[in-house]
């Protein structure tokens, strides 16, 4: 059990009957009346963002997330195939479940799967990935103005936008969390 005062950004809890995760909260202690916690809620199975407001003396059940690690190792149609490399158990997710989170994430590299009572409503690619540029425009010698970029296709077929000096070929790095170019490698 956690109490609302002790509500932090990533904590999951049930509410309701369904599992939330806390997006921002924040402590309001206005001039008249009693203090709350007003909080954004992200139901972690629908995706749907919910606000909500408690009693700082609330208390709600943590939920237990727990994280495995598997191997991403093909796409056959809509389905997204891993392995547990433990035991060597395979399954299959359908599109809708995978997101948009495998968009930079190549054949045979690990994954984190995130699951609340054995279901699996997730997947966590690694925060950095090293891809290689497939196709780009070349940068034309004099377009150098602070921060210019162009659109660059990667060979998981995601779109990056990186500096005019990244040509084709080139392998650079990527924060899937935010789709933004880091740098070339």
């Amino acid at each position: 059990m956690i109490s609302a005062g002790d509500f932090r950004n990533g904590v999951t809890i049930e509410l309701e009957g369904n599992v939330y995760q806390i997006i921002e909260f924040q402590h309001v202690k206005p001039g008249k009346g009693a203090a709350f916690v007003r909080t954004k809620l992200k139901n972690i199975k629908s995706g749907g963002v919910v606000e909500k407001t408690f009693r700082p003396t609330e208390k709600c059940p943590t939920a237990r997330i727990d994280r495995k690690d598997m191997q991403y190792l093909y796409a056959d149609g809509d389905l997204y195939n891993f392995m547990d490399n433990e035991s060597y158990e395979q399954i299959a997710l359908n599109k809708d479940a995978v997101g948009d989170s495998m968009k930079f994430v190549k054949e045979n590299e690990m994954v984190k799967m995130l699951s609340h009572n054995g279901s699996i409503f997730a997947v966590e690619p690694p925060l950095f990935v090293e891809l290689e540029i497939t196709e780009t425009e070349p940068g034309f010698k004099g377009d150098t103005a602070t921060g210019a970029t162009k659109p660059a296709t990667v060979e998981t077929g995601a779109n990056v936008l990186v500096p005019l000096f990244v040509n084709q070929g080139d392998v650079i790095k990527i924060d899937t969390r935010t789709g933004e170019y880091l740098s070339r490698v």
